[in-house]
């Protein structure tokens, strides 16, 4: 037999050392209080603990009880949960203290609602009765013959099962299939596009200027020449808690005075506002900021036709660029110097719009899933498309034009609520180029109430659509390129502003409820479970600090689908609130850590306004949304039928997305007032 090689003892511990390092020391002591340990060696008493000691009879009890305790404060906090959910459906939805119902003016708001109510009496209904043919044993897999029908209620079962599998399971399933199908092509551009992204980062690819800095100079008399003239506006509309923020940010870039121009376009209707926005434009102006208050008597086209008027100003023919801010932002001193000089030797630039940051994004839960999703929008979406399409949709606010870009696409028009995406659409079919800086960030706000969240989304999602329509001649009859115009037509707005909302909520709050009463449909894992959790694990990348929120994520995302659905419809088909105007709801915060000097006081059920001398109380509520609640019970019964049928993973699917139908319809999600 061939000797053994044990290749472990020539550095194993049991290797014989020859001759001891170090020199042996003996310490006498008289009555010493310690022990004296004898080192043969340096590394003597620094031996490992051996694992494989036993733990004894105590150590074993003290963690089992510590696994005990941890277990039921889970169960306790899992109990405290359901019990604060119960109280507040007993409160909000049946004792109705403290809500107001929500208004159904978002499109086809009441239809849409009728609708949801008939398939949810129609699945109890179809499930009280299979739970009673099931006590009596009626369940089959094939239809019987009609031999063998016993009674009246047989019959009617066997009459179900036939229209169930002849007419019912085929409709459902062609929707399914086309819902599919379009969940795979969108995921595969979301996939694509992240893949956009990563190449970005991994070649580290930026917009960099072509002939370095213009503003960097030690000639003080040829920098002046450098600075080009810039006119600044902020719109804004009632917007008290705002107003002061953003004046007071525009008025601190650093530019030259006399090459800088700051109109403030004031839409408000009540006058104690605008003598609070005059007040504030005057102290400026007196610190020698070339300031100018401008406010329109009739408020006819909303942001579009506020902007369009200053425009229309004589004193703009000599201004170069506009930088345009919404009330709620705040660009950092330095903004004009990171975006004006990308227009300098790039004749074809039009656009440079700078990424958003938010100041309230760790307010609530509300406000950490918008920032997971603006996010991604920005890092992703507005990066990836300005970097290898040099166009983006404008997101209105944080931005710079070229004026000449602006007049040459026809200026702003007042067609629609999504003006500026009208305006980037027809600058891009005129041939001008958008940058996009991810670097620049300016501060600002995201809604904190899930009522005012609801309205802009409708308005968001409503705006493109009719965009889409009257755009869309305009788009084919252009001289630009084939597959600028296919990337116009199929990516930008039917993939991502028609066939998101469109598929979202078919399949996962209607097709898939309705298959847990139709066993001849089932929707694969794959569908339900893991490109869903794929896709929302890469719109969390781009915010790593939201990791935590992806489940939440996944559920509101599916929730809000109602709203995305109801706006794009309305937009599309042109009903009466697609045309509606609502300016979002601010807070007024200055900085992530302002969350103290909030001017509204949430403990009282309203608050006061001193208008001409007298106490208004405007009252405020909590919402009650009825599509949302019919569609929580909905998915609940529908959770109920998939545990009777042992479906597994779909019946958890079911149970959590139907309970944050719930928390949304009773405006348990976002700011609250009690």
């Amino acid at each position: 037999m061939a000797p053994r090689l044990n290749f472990f003892q020539w550095w194993g511990r049991e290797t014989v050392v020859t001759q001891p390092k170090g020199t042996p020391v003996v310490v006498k002591m008289e009555n010493p209080s310690f022990s004296i340990v004898e080192i043969d060696g340096p590394d003597a008493a620094f031996k490992p603990v051996q694992k494989n000691r036993l733990k004894n009879a105590k150590q074993v009890r003290w963690i089992l009880l510590l696994k005990a305790n941890r277990a039921a404060g889970s169960l306790a906090r899992l109990g405290a949960a359901l019990f604060s959910l119960l109280a507040a459906v007993k409160n909000r939805l049946i004792l109705r203290r403290g809500v107001a119902v929500a208004s159904e003016k978002l499109g086809k708001g009441k239809l849409m609602l009728t609708i949801i109510k008939l398939l949810l009496i129609t699945s109890i209904a179809t499930l009280v009765f299979e739970v009673f043919a099931h006590l009596k044993g009626l369940l089959y897999d094939v239809v019987p013959h009609a031999s063998e029908v016993r009674g009246l209620f047989h019959l009617v079962y066997v009459v179900w099962l036939g229209f169930r599998g002849q007419y019912v399971a085929p409709f459902v399933e062609s929707i399914s299939v086309f819902c599919v199908a379009l969940f795979v092509i969108q995921s595969l551009d979301r996939l694509i596009l992240c893949l956009g992204c990563l190449y970005i980062k991994i070649m580290k690819i930026k917009p960099t200027l072509l002939n370095g800095d213009p503003l960097r100079t030690h000639d003080t008399e040829a920098a002046l020449d450098n600075y080009p003239m810039v006119l600044v506006q902020i719109p804004m509309c009632n917007e008290k808690e705002v107003y002061e923020l953003s004046i007071s940010a525009v008025c601190q870039l650093d530019w030259p005075k006399e090459r800088l121009l700051i109109q403030i376009l004031d839409d408000s209707n009540d006058e104690s506002i605008q003598w609070l926005i005059q007040s504030e434009v005057a102290k400026w102006s007196k610190k020698g900021i070339n300031i100018i208050y401008r406010h329109r008597l009739i408020r006819t086209g909303y942001k579009a036709g506020n902007l369009k008027s200053a425009m229309s100003c004589d004193y703009v023919k000599k201004y170069e660029f506009v930088a345009i801010f919404d009330a709620d932002f705040q660009p950092t001193p330095d903004f004009l110097k990171h975006t004006v000089p990308h227009f300098k030797d790039n004749p074809d630039i039009g656009l440079v719009q700078a990424r958003w940051a938010f100041v309230n994004k760790d307010e609530n839960l509300l406000t950490r899933l918008q920032n997971i999703n603006l996010c991604f929008h920005f890092e992703v979406e507005q990066q990836v498309n300005g970097t290898f399409l040099n166009f983006f949709g404008f997101n209105g606010t944080a931005g710079v034009w070229r004026i000449k870009a602006l007049e040459d696409s026809g200026g702003w028009l007042e067609r629609t609520t999504v003006e500026d995406m009208d305006i980037a659409v027809r600058a891009h079919l005129n041939g001008w180029k958008f940058i996009y800086l991810n670097d620049v960030k300016v501060l600002c706000e995201v809604p904190e109430s899930f009522e005012a969240y609801r309205k802009q989304q409708h308005r968001w999602h409503s705006g493109p659509m009719q965009l889409f329509r009257l755009c869309l001649p305009d788009v084919i009859n252009s001289k630009i390129s084939i597959w600028k115009k296919a990337n116009l037509i199929i990516l930008f707005f039917l993939l991502r502003k028609l066939i998101l909302p469109f598929y979202s909520f078919t399949l996962f709050c209607i097709v898939l409820p309705l298959t847990m009463f139709i066993p001849e449909i089932e929707l694969p894992m794959w569908v339900i479970c893991y490109i869903p959790v794929l896709m929302t694990f890469l719109s969390v990348l781009p915010s790593p600090k939201s990791i935590p929120f992806i489940a939440p994520y996944l559920l509101f995302e599916n929730t809000m689908s109602v709203t995305k659905f109801n706006a794009m419809i309305s937009g599309l088909f042109q009903l009466g609130s697609s045309y509606e105007w609502i300016v979002t709801k601010k807070a007024g915060r200055s900085s992530e850590s302002d969350s103290s000097d909030r001017e509204n006081d949430l403990s009282d059920p309203g608050s006061k306004e001193q208008d001409k001398g007298e106490t208004v109380i405007i009252k405020k509520s909590n919402k009650i949304y009825r599509k949302e609640l019919a569609l929580a019970f909905l998915l609940l019964t529908a959770s109920v039928r998939s545990l009777l049928s042992a479906h597994g993973l779909h019946f958890y699917f079911l149970l959590f997305q139907g309970l944050t139908f719930v928390l949304v319809g009773l405006d348990l999600i976002g700011e609250q007032i009690s």
